[in-house]
């Protein structure tokens, strides 16, 4: 059994099937949101896909190194911890958690020649926290059943 996400998630073998998995929460969390803000994320969402058809997995595969790394600490520790569910575990440390990821997609946002990839982000990001740890348990879960692969 795998001992980090690094392990977990960026092993050659299992990366397709992670990167796809993340496109799939992505897609879930998505279609779940409601309300005006849910439509302005479904709207932007949409848009980031007409850019560039494929951008999601393409994003997701680009960013996974990162994420994993931002994630290892709250991994190390629900292992030291000797936790057996991090889907329960992750929305735990969910402001911690959520700011990890986060900080990874700004730079990335930031460091984006594409104008229209920023605005479009920048419409997003006031409510990034608040929907990043809504997806947390969805997240730990996908961790649990790639590590339990």
């Amino acid at each position: 059994m795998a001992d980090t996400l690094k392990e977990i998630l960026l092993d050659s073998s299992r990366r397709p099937t992670v990167v796809a998995d993340l496109e799939k929460l992505i897609d879930e969390e998505v279609a779940d949101k409601s309300g005006v803000s849910g439509t302005v994320i479904k709207t932007g969402f949409s848009a980031v896909k007409k850019i560039k058809p494929g951008i999601i997995g393409s994003a997701v595969d680009s960013l996974l190194d990162d994420f994993a790394n931002a994630l290892e600490p709250i991994y190390a520790d629900f292992k030291a911890s000797g936790g057996s569910d991090f889907g329960s575990y992750l929305p735990t440390r969910s402001s911690e958690a959520a700011d990890a990821l986060l900080s990874v997609t700004d730079a990335r946002a930031e460091k984006s020649s594409r104008d229209s990839i920023k605005k479009v982000y920048s419409k997003l990001r006031p409510k990034g926290k608040e929907n990043v740890e809504e997806a947390l348990p969805r997240l730990g879960k996908l961790i649990d059943k790639h590590a339990a692969a």
